[in-house]
């Protein structure tokens, strides 16, 4: 009987030391992997600086941001510079002045912007003021906060010095009274290369920034908002990892929180393709029985930290304008789900 429980009790021992052997083993690998795929990240040659920004009016905007980090400018500065372009730009219909109007005939503006520190500033219902990127520096710069909205943001931004101005040109009154022959609402996405623009950069010391401006969907509800001054939906970046920002109907992207989810996939591993890929794809999977799937058009670009960006959207036509020194400023055509037509 003795031999008997020894010879459990041994094999039992035996057995443990065997298991705690290979779990540590499989823990060691683990970490091995992780090693090495850290290892590799880290041996890629950072392309820095970079900059990439949505649509054709991206490339101006591009330029004078580059301009501006070559000449020692901060990041913040010099998408605020950069930015500023599209914003005065009276033939840009989807951005500040000259904006289309939402159906009362009023340009409401949104606008973030954020640091490789993870301080953010957002302007949301802004009117009357031609650069909604500034007021949202300043709000990051002298606020508390990250958000002001409506009448707050605006009596903020007079506070700083902005001058109140109309934003409604006569070209998008006009395309505004025409509209309202029918007033039947259906947004203006991507068919005139008009959206939202939103810039990620990688500046010199290899630190991420980021920003969005936008009048938002044309013809929009009065107080609409959409994805651009969120955090987290029209842009995110984490300085570890890399940025992303969104551009397209704000609502699919809020509904997936679709910046902060590509930034995560690429956390995992992911290339900044690859990420932007699996977005747009679970935004189509959660949205292709949806009423507003006849003119959904969502695309997405991303910048991680060794400089390696691309872009990906749902539908054809997305487009975007990236700056560096291998190749200068250029524009560069997304790969796409689908075409309009399906």
């Amino acid at each position: 009987m003795s031999n008997r429980r020894d010879f459990i009790k041994k094999t039992t021992l035996c057995t443990f030391a065997l298991t705690s052997v290979l779990g540590l083993s499989g823990f060691a690998k683990n970490q091995e992997n992780e090693i090495e795929n850290e290892l590799e990240f880290a041996s890629k040659k950072t392309k820095k600086p970079i900059i990439i920004s949505t649509w054709n009016h991206g490339l101006p905007a591009n330029e004078e941001s580059w301009k501006q980090l070559k000449a020692g400018k901060p990041a913040l500065d010099a998408i605020e510079a950069g930015m500023k372009i599209p914003e005065a730009d009276p033939n840009v219909r989807s951005v500040g002045y000259g904006g289309y109007p939402d159906r009362e005939g009023k340009v409401t503006l949104d606008a973030c912007i954020m640091d490789h520190n993870s301080n953010c500033g957002s302007v949301c219902f802004l009117q009357g003021i031609m650069h909604p990127i500034s007021v949202a520096k300043r709000v990051l710069q002298n606020t508390p906060h990250v958000m002001l909205a409506g009448q707050g943001a605006l009596q903020f931004a007079l506070s700083e010095g902005f001058k109140e101005e109309n934003l409604l040109t006569p070209e998008s009154e006009k395309d505004w009274k025409k509209w309202l022959e029918d007033s039947k609402y259906k947004p203006v996405i991507n068919i005139e290369n008009h959206d939202t623009i939103s810039m990620l950069m990688l500046d010199q010391d290899g630190n991420l920034a980021g920003g969005c401006t936008t009048s938002g969907a044309a013809w929009k509800m009065h107080g609409r908002v959409g994805d651009s001054p969120i955090i987290g939906a029209g842009l995110f970046l984490d300085n570890e990892v890399g940025a992303a920002a969104a551009t397209g109907l704000g609502e699919a992207v809020i509904r997936t929180a679709g910046s902060a989810m590509v930034v995560e996939l690429m956390r995992q591993g992911k290339s900044p393709y690859d990420a932007c890929k699996e977005i747009t794809e679970r935004i189509y999977n959660k949205h292709k029985n949806h009423k507003d799937m006849e003119y959904l058009q969502v695309g997405f670009i991303a910048l991680n930290k060794n400089g390696e960006h691309a872009g990906y959207s749902l539908r054809s036509g997305f487009n975007f304008a990236v700056s560096d020194d291998e190749k200068g400023h250029r524009m560069e055509d997304a790969k796409f789900k689908m075409s309009w037509d399906k």
